[in-house]
């Protein structure tokens, strides 16, 4: 990936307009947004969802700018999700700052399945959560060889937001729900298999593609980028359609979770083992949240349920927990509250899925009114 952090991107020819988290520059009939916080992966900030904003508001308006490009700074990835110790710190202070960081965001990802231009992303490295929020409602979802995507929130004590139980629910097979309950890490090929990325290219073939988006001609952009040889790590999701759209077939957990511990399939067994370590409460919501989105009709919808439940987990245990395990003592040693699934009442689920009243997710106010 390339680093805009330089004052010159020499392998572009571009100039950075600005130092910032979020770099938003013109060349020729391409726009571009530049994720810039590498050091952390490129985890997003609410300031950074602003920007990112403002510059697709700047784009939609300029008629020499016909294609967007988003992409991230530094050879980590495009980005690793939301600045989740910021979110952490909301739910133990009580503060709205999460509410407000995940409406906005939200409505960003939104936006950008809807916008009026093409818009490529490039998923280049770490892409996750909130990262996917970004590339995967794009209209040109690259992938490289190096893509290293995940939705894990159930392993911090929440559920796939971002539009991810949108994703992770139109394919057929149950590869979604696969990947939502268990956090399983998967490259370029079974991102395409999940619904996740459209068409893959070369890491190498990046500046080149750049360059050529200037003219605004994307669709040739993308076939010239893709004639560049890559050696390409194999996919599993693919072979292993058969099991998996066996045992994810149940609407319970627990049937979901026996029947891979039943499988003769020794990575089906892997799972299970995999999905016990997690959240039970969060794996209890976002089956529910899979199920649902599957039956909405839109992206905004599925949103607006997510809104919903990202916030129930401001007021549950396991959310400040999860963090504290997996990314700030880094013991890997959850104390999740209920520990088991049995454990986890259906009445407490129910509550996750509650309006939100003034706060719901509304997609026909004004952006500035979203707070």
């Amino acid at each position: 990936m390339t680093d805009p952090t330089d004052p010159t991107d020499a392998e572009t020819g571009l100039a950075a307009a600005e130092d910032g988290p979020v770099l938003v520059r013109a060349d020729g009939a391409m726009g571009r947004i530049t994720l810039n916080r590498p050091r952390a992966i490129n985890a997003l900030t609410l300031e950074m969802v602003r920007l990112i904003n403002a510059g697709l508001d700047r784009f939609e308006l300029d008629d020499q700018v016909s294609v967007i490009v988003l992409d991230g700074a530094g050879e980590r990835g495009f980005c690793a999700g939301g600045d989740i110790v910021a979110l952490q710190e909301s739910a133990k202070q009580g503060t709205d700052d999460a509410r407000i960081f995940w409406t906005e965001e939200y409505r960003l990802n939104a936006r950008i399945s809807d916008f009026p231009k093409p818009i490529v992303a490039i998923m280049d490295g770490v892409v996750m959560g909130g990262g996917i929020g970004l590339a995967g409602h794009a209209s040109h979802r690259l992938a490289t060889e190096r893509l290293v995507s995940a939705m894990p929130e159930v392993g911090i004590g929440f559920a796939p937001d971002v539009g991810g139980t949108w994703l992770l629910s139109r394919q057929d097979g149950e590869l979604g729900t696969h990947l939502a309950l268990t956090g399983a890490r998967i490259g370029a090929r079974d991102a395409i298999a999940a619904g996740l990325a459209d068409r893959i290219v070369a890491a190498e073939s990046v500046p080149e593609l750049l360059l050529d988006l200037r003219d605004g001609d994307v669709d040739a952009a993308i076939e010239t980028a893709e004639g560049v040889e890559v050696d390409l790590p194999a996919g599993t999701l693919v072979a292993a359609r058969r099991w998996i759209a066996e045992c994810y077939s149940h609407d319970t957990v627990e049937e979901i979770v026996a029947e891979l511990k039943s499988s003769r399939e020794l990575p089906a067994k892997a799972s299970a083992i995999g999905i016990l370590a997690k959240s039970p409460t969060s794996l209890k919501v976002t089956l529910r949240a899979l199920r649902a989105a599957a039956e909405l009709p839109s992206l905004e919808d599925a949103l607006v349920q997510e809104l919903r439940v990202s916030c129930g987990f401001l007021g549950h245990p396991d959310f400040v927990e999860g963090i504290r395990a997996q990314v700030v003592d880094k013991d890997r040693k959850p104390r999740w509250n209920p520990a088991r699934l049995q454990d986890v009442d259906a009445a407490s689920i129910d509550r996750f899925f509650a309006p939100l009243g003034e706060h719901d997710l509304n997609f026909d106010i004004g952006w500035d009114e979203t707070t």
